[in-house]
């Protein structure tokens, strides 16, 4: 029995290093095909283009922080605290980037977006995809919050979910600016205070 070939997992790995350090656009099919030493015409065989090789890494990293963010949203205590744990570790991760490689890479979805906007819409509507299920994660905490009487009810909202993903994805992109984590200190008192915790509707 021959080996099961590992080349898709690789340029895909590859692919994910380089444009979390350097974004998508500087970089072309050969030098991703270096770094996961696998031959261009390889590439082919498992991709029409960057573009959907990019949809693949978009995929891979999503998967890779779904499962964090199911768990703590999902997890033991009271809504408001889940929350405050997912936004916790989201920091963490720019924490730990930071203390690893010298650098703030920040979130490589958002990056890809703002790189992308008014270009490669394969790469676009998926980055959509996976913001849409993030603020339906983040909504469904709000409305148990609500109904725990942690927020007003107006708060439990597709709106207000999407507030608390921009404010996340904002303090990111500025730690990632001025290269420096502490930026991401006040995300969670500034989430309280966007969510007006503690007030009743």
């Amino acid at each position: 029995m021959g080996r099961t070939s590992t080349a898709r997992e690789r340029l895909v790995g590859a692919a994910e290093e380089l444009m979390r350090g350097r974004g998508y656009g500087s970089l072309g099919v050969a030098e991703i095909c270096a770094r996961a030493d696998v031959r261009k015409g390889s590439f082919y065989h498992f991709f029409a283009s960057k573009q959907a090789l990019t949809v693949a890494v978009v995929d891979a990293y999503w998967e890779a922080q779904r499962g964090c963010w199911v768990s703590e949203l999902g997890g033991e205590g009271a809504a408001l605290e889940r929350l405050e744990r997912l936004l916790a570790a989201m920091a963490g991760v720019q924490r730990r980037t930071k203390e690893e490689s010298g650098a703030v890479e920040g979130c490589m979805l958002g990056n890809l977006a703002l790189e992308l906007s008014t270009q490669e819409p394969d790469v676009r509507s998926r980055l959509e995809e996976v913001f849409d299920e993030q603020i339906r994660l983040v909504e469904g905490a709000l409305a148990a919050a609500a109904a725990e009487g942690a927020i007003p009810a107006g708060r439990a909202t597709t709106e207000a979910a999407r507030a608390v993903i921009s404010q996340l994805e904002g303090m990111v992109l500025l730690a990632k600016l001025k290269n420096d984590p502490t930026v991401l200190d006040t995300l969670w008192p500034h989430t309280l205070l966007l969510l007006q915790a503690g007030e009743r509707a």
